[in-house]
């Protein structure tokens, strides 16, 4: 049985390398070391308040963030903007009341409506739904030392266009390296200088799908840095437990060990 489950394996293994070999690789996406990865990183909330200006005056237009409360803009770890702004902020949106069916306006309570006008996928778990890195194969080496790589991914996408395009059953296909088919409907969102950073900082392309990619991450994962902090005191209370059994064990068994050599 053993052995006819280690030949099967072995032969889709072979018939992947041949795939592979035959020119079918997946997108190369490029690595980049946002403030969050790792152990103990954490969210740049500079960058994700430019990543909400990005999202707002550019993405907002066709994609939506449905499962993201407006209020979170507040929280501690994540843009951490002031109330007063995240009242402001909410302000903009138009809101269909649950109880009465009519349009409002929005507050810091209410979630990042969902645009279904425009057809575009909602972005509030993008970060987490695509995957940026796989191992030889696919066998997704790479996922287990770098992670799953979904900010990558978008910012693979948003920096990914050629100047070519394609028009096929009466829509236009745009030329993108990191897109799974190599060719995508949606135009190239970004372009130099497309908005003014208050702190500073050049928009360039790169930057802006930077700065959109970990505010996506931080709306995919806001309790990221919790998490971590958990995991981090976990790790020293099974560390120090481990210690305290070694030593009661060497002490319970000392008398019985002293016998033996006796």
């Amino acid at each position: 049985m053993l052995k006819r489950i280690a030949i099967t394996a072995a032969s889709v293994l072979a018939l992947t390398g041949t795939a592979f070999a035959a020119g079918t690789e997946a997108p190369h996406i490029e690595d980049i070391a946002f403030s969050f990865e790792g152990p103990f990183g954490t969210y740049d909330e500079h960058q994700l308040q430019r990543g909400l200006q990005v999202y707002t005056e550019v993405c907002m237009a066709c994609h939506g963030l449905r499962y993201v409360p407006i209020r979170t803009l507040a929280d501690e770890g994540g843009p951490n903007l002031p109330e007063d702004q995240v009242r402001a902020y909410a302000k903009q949106f138009t809101i269909t009341d649950k109880e009465t069916g009519e349009d409002r306006e929005g507050k810091e309570t209410d979630n990042f409506p969902h645009n279904v006008d425009a057809g575009a996928p909602d972005l509030s778990l993008m970060a987490k739904a695509r995957a940026g890195f796989h191992g030889p194969y696919g066998l997704g080496i790479n996922q287990f030392f770098r992670g799953i790589g979904g900010p990558e991914y978008i910012h693979a996408i948003l920096t990914g266009y050629t100047e070519e395009t394609k028009d096929e059953a009466g829509a236009t296909f745009y030329e993108n390296h990191a897109f799974s088919t190599g060719w995508i409907s949606m135009p190239p969102p970004l372009s130099d200088d497309l908005v003014t950073y208050a702190d500073g900082t050049p928009a360039t392309v790169d930057q802006m799908a930077e700065d959109v990619s970990a505010f996506l991450m931080w709306a995919a994962e806001p309790k990221m840095m919790d998490r971590k902090r958990a995991g981090f005191v976990a790790v020293l209370f099974l560390g120090l437990l481990t210690v305290l059994l070694y030593l009661t064990n060497k002490r319970l068994w000392a008398p019985i060990k002293g016998k033996e050599t006796a």
